[in-house]
């Protein structure tokens, strides 16, 4: 995948240099026109077309932005209510996920989401320990977790 991407940049350098201007639209249409012979040819490479990858990347983006302002709206309905109706806890959630990277990309992403605070794993047993504040149904929201973070890393990762 590394010799993709790194093809993909010379391409893109050559289609800057053959249009004698260097500006970044011209570097952007030469990365375009390199990912597309990436792809005609990636029969003839060992490993995947990385241009899943980056989709991947690109809606676990997309994913942790749509969770965030969604959450920061729910907390913000909290802050603003006259009535305090809360129900903090600990979630104990079991993951799938096993490597460091994973593990830490998920930590990141649930205390990046307004509302919840990664307090510890344990790799051991595969379970993460969350603090949120509100938990209506601790099984919805460990599926919610696995559904969303869970799967959106799995295929960037993996």
């Amino acid at each position: 995948m590394a010799f993709q991407i790194i093809l993909n940049l010379l391409i893109a350098l050559v289609w800057m240099s053959l249009n004698t201007t260097w500006n970044p639209l011209n570097f952007v249409i030469g990365y375009i026109i390199g990912l597309l012979l990436i792809f005609a040819f990636k029969r003839f490479f060992p490993h995947d077309f990385y241009g899943h990858k980056l989709w991947a990347i690109f809606k676990l983006i997309l994913l942790f932005f749509s969770e965030l302002i969604k959450s920061s709206i729910v907390v913000l309905r909290h802050i603003v209510s006259p009535r305090l109706n809360i129900n903090p806890g600990i979630l104990t959630h079991h993951t799938d996920l096993t490597s460091d990277w994973e593990l830490t990309l998920l930590s990141t992403l649930v205390t990046l989401t307004p509302g919840t605070v990664l307090i510890e794993v344990s790799r051991e047993q595969h379970l993460v320990y969350i603090h949120a504040i509100d938990i209506q149904d601790e099984n919805k929201m460990s599926e919610d977790i696995r559904n969303t973070f869970e799967k959106a890393i799995k295929e960037v990762t993996r």
